[in-house]
């Protein structure tokens, strides 16, 4: 119990800048006088990275020690945290977002291989959620600390203030978790070479699952890149209550999370998942009507919920779809279409926007999200063994 709530902990820590740079679009665009297409950079370059970190990561949760990996990331994140306080030019700031990135890579596939294999199966659903609900609470403290330091002191300041509680959390748990695996009589599984491991994936249930994953992701994806500029653009928001309302999308990611373990418990993960999708998909175009400044609000929030619910059901079926002696080359794979979507989803979309117009945005990414729905139905999932 200790163990997981320490990965919890530290995914709080990894998410805190998860949506800041996002939220910032508007205020790079006018620092660094950039095009729509120049900060959709900011996006896709950084996720390029990811996508070669995942293949790594995958490697190294399999063969190193959790704790140490887990420190490590903590650590890359707080120095590129403290790099971009200091950034002065368009490639710096693109540098030192793609250093955050490569600490999500990290963490992630060997923290979640880590809960998969220690949780029990019938409670999966529930352990993701609790994971989940930290990395909300963690992305929605970093946009809403961005909305004060916006007002009070500047940007750049937001990563200076998280960096030093950062840093304390890697040696906390690089002193009291190491060894993270090695506990006495705990569970260990004899590993094949990994050649082996990775054919293990090639299920035809997984192969349909990472088809939906990435149709879903790329409709979401868009949304989420350019929304703040959308709703200081189009709805004529300050950058300042845009970044608020944005904010506030991850803190109801908190009750989202909790949600999709509840409904993986009670409906089975697959249908969870796609009650999800279809709740985005049906209130994302609702955002393109003329109405108030608050339902406005209330819309985004409830698709914020729904987008962030959509996680825990997607962990949960990595480890039912996945052989427990594979499970980082899983989420590897799992976090790699993810990011390979999201490396050139911002740039597609902001073409579809300097051709159309900036509200088309919605219209695609939910025509995505419903592909994703589809995709997701011919899926069946098995009870995976932790063997």
């Amino acid at each position: 119990m200790k163990r997981f709530w320490s990965i919890c902990v530290t995914h709080m820590f990894i998410e805190i800048y998860l949506l800041t740079q996002v939220a910032l679009i508007p205020v790079f665009i006018q620092e660094f006088n950039l095009s729509l297409i120049e900060a959709s950079l900011v996006a896709s370059i950084p996720s390029m990275v990811q996508l070669f970190m995942t293949i790594l990561s995958g490697l190294l949760a399999e063969r190193f020690d959790t704790g140490r990996i887990l420190s490590l990331s903590m650590l890359i994140e707080g120095g590129a945290a403290l790099f971009l306080s200091q950034t002065k030019s368009f490639y710096m700031l693109i540098l030192g977002v793609s250093l955050l990135k490569a600490s999500s890579a990290i963490y992630h596939i060997s923290g979640l291989s880590q809960i998969s294999r220690d949780e029990k199966i019938e409670a999966m659903s529930r352990s993701m959620g609790f994971h989940n609900t930290l990395g909300c609470l963690g992305s929605a403290l970093g946009v809403l600390s961005l909305s004060f330091f916006l007002t009070a002191a500047g940007w750049r300041w937001v990563y200076v203030f998280w960096a030093f509680p950062i840093f304390v959390w890697a040696i906390v748990i690089s002193r009291f978790l190491v060894p993270i695996r090695g506990l006495p009589g705990e569970f260990k599984v004899e590993r094949p070479a990994w050649p082996a491991q990775i054919r293990g994936l090639m299920s035809a249930g997984f192969m349909t699952f990472l088809v939906a994953v990435g149709l879903r992701e790329f409709g979401t994806t868009g949304a989420s890149t350019f929304m703040t500029t959308y709703l200081v653009g189009v709805k004529g928001l300050t950058e300042t209550m845009a970044s608020l309302i944005f904010g506030l999308g991850p803190l109801t990611g908190v009750v989202g999370s909790l949600l999709g373990g509840y409904l993986g418990e009670r409906l089975g993960a697959k249908r969870a998942l796609g009650l999800a999708i279809l709740g985005c998909a049906i209130i994302l175009p609702t955002l393109t009507l003329p109405i108030r400044i608050y339902l406005i609000a209330i819309a985004y929030l409830i698709y914020s919920t729904l987008s962030q619910s959509t996680y825990v059901p997607m962990n949960t079926l990595v480890t039912n779809l996945t052989p427990a002696k594979g499970r980082g080359y899983g989420f590897s794979a799992y976090f790699f279409t993810e990011n390979i979507v999201m490396s050139f989803a911002p740039t597609a979309m902001a073409s579809v926007m300097s051709l159309y117009g900036l509200p088309y945005f919605i219209q695609f990414s939910t025509g995505f999200m419903l592909a994703g729905l589809l995709a997701l139905q011919p899926l069946k999932v098995l009870r995976s063994s932790r063997t």
